[in-house]
């Protein structure tokens, strides 16, 4: 049980839907700037200081890596610091993070930026986000989680057109700080103002839930002997996986083939069809199955790849990656709808952090996998019939329901 448990989650004066606008803006500028904006960051980065493509996207690795790994602590510093402390830390982070990738001279200054960039992404990520709204919702958890990354997405389809013009009118340097600006006056006064957990302390120290100052915490070794987080870490690690080496992939795939406009408005199809994908989930999602949702959704994903490497027609292909966008977003919503029904809200902090590790760590290896593959073959043939595989797999594995043992207790 949680506190929400007796308030109406559907009304629009629950204090949980301004935790919701916290996150969506938390993810829209996360994500916008730590996941999507590195392409401009690449681009950019070349063209004013001349560095090798090779250089900046190692630096891009090494965040990547360094936040899968800073992530599992998460449960650790919401009980030592909390949790406005440690979003508030985050934004400083990815702020400090993004104000010197404009004013940066020196390569060694790229890897600082990068170093907060992960620090940022450990305050105000997945983890936190998931981690704070289970707090606040339980009938409404699936809509909650959904509305709020939608966030990440519009990050990207907003903030890197916005970022590209303002460089190209301003310059990259004014227009880094400007952004960064825009995202402090936004983002603080609202973390400030509705960010926190429930007040209920009566029912959550029963549980020992965050709701009664910070979530329980839990040993991670017990966590990793649990099949439940096993069959749900697992699967969307590899589905991810797969998302990623395709993505990565899919304009130079689709450009031969319909050329680069169009590959263009493919992307962004895929792009919008994540926000429609995870609106029209969240709206039912809480009354579903979320492993077999799950499941549906990664194998939705597999025949788009199918359909999309049998077909020339630019229409079908656009269709093709509509329907793979649709499911994209998704990926990161079930985990948490998974984690409370099956090992428990006392340890959800924690199965979130080290499940969020694993599969960024995996999924990470997604485009080397899908270009060496397609580097073996005379075309993506191999390598997109290997990313369907992986999502058949996934489905199978994310279905597999280990016995239903007592959810983890808090140590």
């Amino acid at each position: 049980m949680i506190a929400a448990t007796g308030t109406d989650e559907s009304s629009l004066h629950y204090r949980g839907w301004r935790v919701v606008l916290a996150c969506f803006l938390m993810a829209f500028f996360m994500f916008g700037f730590g996941l999507y904006g590195q392409g401009v960051y690449l681009a950019e980065l070349q063209r004013i200081h001349g560095w090798p493509g090779t250089l900046v996207s190692a630096a891009s690795t090494f965040s990547f890596l360094l936040t899968s790994v800073l992530v599992i602590f998460t449960d650790d510093l919401l009980v030592r610091i909390g949790l406005r402390t440690l979003i508030l830390s985050g934004l400083i982070a990815l702020g400090a993070s993004t104000a010197l990738l404009g004013l940066m001279q020196a390569p060694w200054q790229l890897y600082l930026a990068y170093t907060l960039m992960s620090v940022g992404w450990t305050g105000m990520g997945t983890v936190v986000i998931a981690t704070v709204l289970n707090s606040w919702f339980e009938r409404r958890r699936g809509l909650a989680l959904s509305l709020a990354f939608n966030g990440a997405t519009c990050g990207g389809i907003i903030l890197v057109p916005v970022l590209l013009a303002l460089s190209g009118s301003i310059g990259f340097r004014s227009a880094m700080l400007a952004t960064t600006i825009a995202m402090v006056v936004l983002v603080l006064p609202v973390v400030v103002v509705f960010t926190g957990w429930p007040a209920d302390a009566a029912l959550n120290s029963a549980e020992g839930s965050p709701r009664s100052g910070g979530p329980a915490r839990h040993s991670r070794k017990e966590l990793l002997a649990n099949a439940s987080f096993w069959t749900m870490v697992l699967p969307i690690a590899i589905a991810l996986l797969a998302q990623m080496g395709f993505i990565i992939h899919q304009v130079t795939f689709l450009e031969p083939l319909i050329g680069r406009a169009s590959a263009g408005l493919a992307v962004t199809i895929m792009a919008a069809m994540a926000v429609v994908g995870r609106l029209s989930l969240g709206m039912f999602v809480d009354r579903l199955d979320p492993r077999l949702a799950c499941a549906v959704s990664m194998i939705s994903q597999a025949a788009a790849l199918l359909v999309l490497l049998q077909s020339r027609s630019p229409t079908v292909l656009l269709m093709c990656s509509g329907v793979y966008g649709f499911s994209i977003g998704n990926m990161i919503t079930f985990p948490p709808l998974i984690i409370q029904r099956e090992i428990g809200g006392t340890a959800f902090a924690a199965a979130m952090g080290l499940g969020t590790s694993i599969s960024g760590i995996v999924s990470a290896f997604g485009p080397g996998i899908v270009g060496l593959v397609r580097s073996a073959g005379s075309d993506y043939s191999m390598a997109f019939a290997l990313c369907v595989v992986l999502d058949v797999v996934a489905a199978g594995i994310v279905l597999w329901r280990p016995g239903r043992g007592a959810k983890l207790a808090a140590s």
